[in-house]
């Protein structure tokens, strides 16, 4: 496309997202009509949205123009669409389709209880504040979107406001991306004192203007700021509580692409802009992953709230992509570009599959919720009786963020691990040990991952009923399961088709000023056969798509035919101690996870605290009911965060003292700040 059909196609994909918006406030009187033009509108901009990204990455175009304003050159409406970013385009269009699609049918049950015009404007600003924040490319403006992506995404975590829990996780959520959003202005800033301009493109063509002290202060203020919005640990603690509280196909977009975004940033600026970097930076990066990655899934693992346990992978998964650009920093720094090129490949192919699998989980988990009205696992239990394709759905997406092949995760970690490995190998010492570490924190995240998803499928849908809503509950209504069977189809699609995908995402980070040219590490043979560095590796789709069916026959042929050939089924009474065979005797969420928490409880810190009810004074020994409650420790709420603002109080209530009341006094700090900022301009 050229130039004038580019600036329109990105014209019309906003055009339709802000009629999506402005429709349903329109129409917020009636709750149906008002939750159709909206799902309308933002499946239709999320299609023309795939269409617009794949033919800028396909044609390799760049999409770039600036709207002036009264405060050009200081301020302008500047767009610049590469391949970075129309890949992050195409992702979020995406997972906002299916979003979308499930959205008609899952918020049925707001009606009459909540404004759905309100949803809806709020749904569709929040997508398309996300597609301008990947196509800003004036500091200014990029703010004003990432402050409209923020103020969206906070009024959809409360849109439940009936519930306290949720106006807390909103808050929170609120308070920690302004926080992030702080570190960001100062990173702007300093590029302005130095390059004379917010421009992005500006800044990348004189970033020699920039001292090194400087770059490292970007550095730092940049991994905080959009580290916070990323849920990188420790600036994460916001995630667990907002995502859960949001509705589920919002909690989709939330996970599966919005936290993306600080992601972008983090390539834009390290890999786009401030080339070449200390090595320095992509240990950090490498140090960050790795210790959210594993924080991220032990943390899970001891949640039996089904939306906290998924917002917790959110953050391992986080840390995995961090682990593949930590990697291209790394290699970048040691002038290895072809190695540097395979992890920001890695990155990006995680982005992808992370998105996919994780939308489709938090949507099988909202299909679960709306039928069950609870988000504990300990009350679920048997649901694949009465949700059996939701049930299905949720399987695959746990095998895909388990790494199970042939699905779409295995392949992404498969590559992250590659550049680890290659890593181990470099003559730096420092660097040899970091990939070490990392290595070993994204294997042993790994298993702890599939250990947490058999917890969280086998507590939910086997097994029998722990409660009266299990009983009652019903597959979901078509629209949920259609986006869920598609984001299903894509897991497998993607883990499948991945010898196509590469060199795909391999032209994305060619398109960067420090991979051009820079020959490839990865090659795919006719055969659809992966293989990294020469030999050095190589993996194949097709392959394990054949070990699966054939597995999968040969098992179901020998328990059919062999084992229970000549079994018969004999029906009779159970010893069961003098007491009825209950659900309560099951294995729960907790008590399943409980041996994996006591291995790690120097770092998680459990608790346990007991309930005893008796029937009476007199009869101590013969209690009533018993409970037992497994408790964990937020370390760093109660090591980071909580002593963090009891000095903010305490230093608030000093400062209080200033505020006598006397004009006089107020005067004489007007004088010394006067006094002290002429001595610092001179």
């Amino acid at each position: 496309m050229d130039t004038i059909t580019n600036q329109t196609g990105l014209f019309v994909l906003l055009l339709l997202f802000s009629a999506g918006a402005l429709g349903s406030l329109v129409l917020r009187k009636h709750d149906a009509l008002s939750n159709e033009w909206s799902g309308l509108f933002s499946i239709a901009g999320s299609l023309w949205g795939l269409f617009f990204a794949l033919s800028v990455i396909i044609t390799g175009h760049d999409v770039s123009f600036a709207v002036e304003t009264a405060f050009s050159p200081l301020f302008s409406l500047a767009f610049h669409i590469d391949r970075l970013s129309a890949f992050f385009i195409f992702v979020v269009s995406l997972i906002a389709l299916f979003s979308s699609v499930y959205g008609i049918g899952y918020v049925k049950h707001f009606y009459k209880t909540y404004s759905i015009g309100v949803l809806g404007l709020f749904y569709n600003l929040f997508i398309a504040a996300m597609l301008l924040v990947v196509s800003a490319s004036n500091g200014i403006f990029f703010l004003i979107a990432w402050e409209i992506m923020s103020v969206t995404s906070y009024f959809l975590v409360v849109y439940d406001r009936n519930d306290e829990g949720n106006i807390k996780a909103g808050f929170l959520y609120l308070i920690m991306t302004h926080a992030g959003t702080a570190f960001i202005i100062l990173s702007f800033l300093l590029f302005y004192k130095y390059t004379g301009s917010f421009d992005f493109e500006t800044v990348r063509a004189n970033a020699a203007l920039i001292p090194l002290t400087v770059k490292n202060a970007v550095f730092l203020l940049a991994l905080i700021g959009f580290g916070t919005k990323a849920g990188i640990v420790p600036f994460h603690i916001w995630l667990p509580g907002a995502h859960p509280a949001a509705p589920s196909h919002v909690s989709a977009l939330m996970s599966g692409v919005m936290i993306k975004t600080g992601i972008y940033m983090l390539i834009r600026i390290f890999l786009g802009m401030l080339q070449p970097v200390p090595i320095w930076w992509g240990l950090t990066v490498l140090a960050a992953g790795s210790v959210s990655s594993l924080l991220g899934v032990l943390y899970a693992l001891t949640e039996h709230d089904i939306k906290r346990l998924l917002a917790y992978h959110s953050i391992e998964n986080i840390g995995i992509i961090l682990l593949g650009l930590g990697s291209a920093l790394t290699f970048s720094s040691l002038g290895m570009p072809s190695l540097a090129l395979l992890g920001l490949i890695a990155a990006l192919f995680h982005i992808l599959n992370h998105a996919v699998f994780k939308s489709l989980l938090f949507l099988s988990a909202g299909s679960v919720i709306n039928e069950t009205h609870t988000r504990n696992m300990e009350e679920y239990g048997g649901l694949i009786r009465f949700m059996p394709q939701t049930a299905f759905f949720f399987l695959v997406g746990a095998m895909a963020i388990s790494a199970l092949p042939p699905f779409n995760g295995f392949f992404s970690e498969w590559l992250t691990f590659q550049s680890l490995f290659k890593g181990i190998a470099v003559p730096d010492f420092s660097a040899k040990w970091m990939f070490i570490l990392a290595a070993g924190a994204l294997a042993f995240t790994g298993g702890l991952a599939l250990a947490c998803f058999v917890k969280a499928f086998g507590a939910t849908f086997l097994a029998r009923p722990r409660s009266p809503e299990v009983a009652h509950a019903k597959e979901s209504r078509l629209t949920l399961r259609a986006a869920m069977g598609a984001l299903a189809a894509l897991s497998f699609l993607f883990g499948i088709c991945s010898g196509y995908l590469i060199p795909f995402l391999e032209s994305i980070g060619r398109d960067l000023d420090a991979f051009r040219n820079t020959p490839s590490f990865v090659s795919v043979s006719p055969e659809q056969s992966i293989t990294a560095g020469g030999g050095f590796a190589s993996v194949s789709a097709p392959a394990f798509l054949f070990i699966f069916i054939a597995v999968f026959i040969i098992v179901s042929f020998t328990v059919k035919y062999l084992i229970n050939r000549s079994q018969r089924v004999k029906i009779g009474e159970t010893w069961d101690c003098g007491t009825d065979l209950t659900p309560r005797m099951e294995i729960t969420a907790t008590g399943f996870a409980r041996s994996i928490i006591l291995i790690f409880k120097g770092v998680l810190k459990p608790s346990i605290q007991k309930e005893i009810e008796y029937n009476d004074s007199r009869s101590r020994y013969l209690p009533k009911t018993r409970t037992v409650i497994l408790g964990i420790s937020d370390v760093y709420g109660s090591y980071v965060y909580k002593p963090l603002r009891e000095m903010i109080t305490r230093l608030s209530l000093r400062t209080k003292d200033i505020q006598s009341g006397n004009i006089n006094v107020y005067i004489s700090y007007i004088f010394i700040a006067l006094v002290i900022a002429l001595f610092w301009v001179l």
